[in-house]
Protein backbone atom coordinates (compact mmCIF):
# COMPACT_ATOMS: atom_id res chain seq x y z
CA UNK A 1 0.00 0.00 0.00
CA UNK A 2 1.29 3.39 -0.99
CA UNK A 3 1.44 6.36 1.36
CA UNK A 4 -1.43 8.71 0.50
CA UNK A 5 -0.36 12.22 -0.52
CA UNK A 6 -3.85 13.43 -1.49
CA UNK A 7 -7.28 12.86 -0.05
CA UNK A 8 -10.30 11.47 -1.86
CA UNK A 9 -11.83 14.90 -2.56
CA UNK A 10 -8.64 16.16 -4.22
CA UNK A 11 -8.53 13.02 -6.39
CA UNK A 12 -12.19 13.48 -7.39
CA UNK A 13 -11.52 17.07 -8.42
CA UNK A 14 -8.46 16.14 -10.50
CA UNK A 15 -10.35 13.35 -12.28
CA UNK A 16 -13.30 15.69 -12.86
CA UNK A 17 -10.88 18.07 -14.62
CA UNK A 18 -9.76 15.18 -16.87
CA UNK A 19 -13.33 14.29 -17.91
CA UNK A 20 -13.55 14.03 -21.69
CA UNK A 21 -9.77 14.01 -22.12
CA UNK A 22 -7.85 11.02 -23.43
CA UNK A 23 -5.57 9.54 -20.76
CA UNK A 24 -3.11 6.68 -20.37
CA UNK A 25 -3.43 4.62 -17.21
CA UNK A 26 -1.28 1.96 -15.59
CA UNK A 27 -3.41 -0.49 -13.60
CA UNK A 28 -2.08 -2.90 -11.00
CA UNK A 29 -4.21 -6.03 -11.39
CA UNK A 30 -2.34 -7.96 -8.67
CA UNK A 31 0.25 -10.74 -8.73
CA UNK A 32 2.75 -8.58 -10.59
CA UNK A 33 0.37 -7.94 -13.50
CA UNK A 34 0.34 -4.36 -14.75
CA UNK A 35 -1.97 -3.32 -17.61
CA UNK A 36 -1.62 -0.11 -19.59
CA UNK A 37 -4.77 1.25 -21.16
CA UNK A 38 -5.62 4.30 -23.25
CA UNK A 39 -9.06 5.78 -23.01
CA UNK A 40 -11.29 8.74 -22.28
CA UNK A 41 -12.79 9.48 -18.89
CA UNK A 42 -16.46 9.38 -19.75
CA UNK A 43 -18.43 9.87 -16.51
CA UNK A 44 -17.60 10.89 -12.96
CA UNK A 45 -19.87 9.61 -10.19
CA UNK A 46 -19.71 10.09 -6.39
CA UNK A 47 -17.88 6.79 -5.76
CA UNK A 48 -16.47 5.73 -9.14
CA UNK A 49 -15.44 7.00 -12.57
CA UNK A 50 -15.75 5.29 -15.93
CA UNK A 51 -13.20 5.08 -18.73
CA UNK A 52 -14.14 4.31 -22.34
CA UNK A 53 -11.22 2.32 -23.72
CA UNK A 54 -9.67 3.23 -27.02
CA UNK A 55 -9.52 -0.19 -28.69
CA UNK A 56 -11.47 -2.23 -31.21
CA UNK A 57 -14.21 -3.18 -28.75
CA UNK A 58 -14.58 0.26 -27.09
CA UNK A 59 -15.35 -1.31 -23.73
CA UNK A 60 -16.20 0.66 -20.62
CA UNK A 61 -14.28 0.09 -17.38
CA UNK A 62 -15.08 1.41 -13.94
CA UNK A 63 -12.57 2.43 -11.27
CA UNK A 64 -12.97 3.79 -7.77
CA UNK A 65 -11.19 6.83 -6.36
CA UNK A 66 -9.75 4.56 -3.69
CA UNK A 67 -7.87 2.68 -6.45
CA UNK A 68 -6.14 5.95 -7.37
CA UNK A 69 -5.50 6.82 -3.72
CA UNK A 70 -3.81 3.45 -3.05
CA UNK A 71 -1.74 3.57 -6.22
CA UNK A 72 -3.47 0.69 -8.01
CA UNK A 73 -4.42 3.09 -10.81
CA UNK A 74 -1.78 5.58 -11.97
CA UNK A 75 -2.31 8.21 -14.64
CA UNK A 76 0.71 8.66 -16.89
CA UNK A 77 1.51 11.26 -19.52
CA UNK A 78 0.92 10.45 -23.17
Amino acid sequence: MRKATMNINEIKNKILQLKGIEVEMNINRGRKKIDTINGTIQDVYPSVFTVLLKDANSTLQTFSYYDVLCGNVIFSKQ
